[in-house]
């Protein structure tokens, strides 16, 4: 990668109305007294992971028998409200919410919530 490749936007999940970018981006060392800049060729090696990305929109039980004759243009009644939040997974975790939205013609979600980790 080049230099002019370094200054990869990144968001600010912090609530912060900022776009940081990679390179100004610190990490605290283990002594907590300088800040070490790392740019986006640290972070190459993880584009090629593979992550399954889920928006779930809602829960339905129902028999087998009744799946079974559901057709085309069938209404299945989910568990959620129009308009209340879904909830987006990344392999199998939650980490967001957020809502449905169409983008000419397609549709999309928009984060809305990012959910932070539990630390075990």
């Amino acid at each position: 990668m080049s230099d002019n490749d370094s200054k990869v936007p990144l968001p600010d999940l912090e609530g912060g109305s900022t776009v940081q970018t990679v390179e100004d981006a610190g990490v605290l060392a283990a002594d907590d007294s300088e800040t070490v800049n790392r740019g986006a060729a640290d972070l190459e090696a993880l584009f090629d992971v593979p992550v399954q990305v889920s928006a779930v929109l809602g829960r339905a039980r129902m028999p087998v028998g009744d799946l079974l004759k559901l057709g085309p243009g069938a209404v299945l009644e989910l568990d959620r409200k129009v308009g209340e939040a879904i909830d987006i997974y990344v392999n199998n975790r939650l980490v967001a919410r957020g809502e449905v939205v169409l983008v000419e013609d397609k549709l999309g979600v928009t984060m809305t919530e990012i959910i932070k980790a539990e630390q075990n």
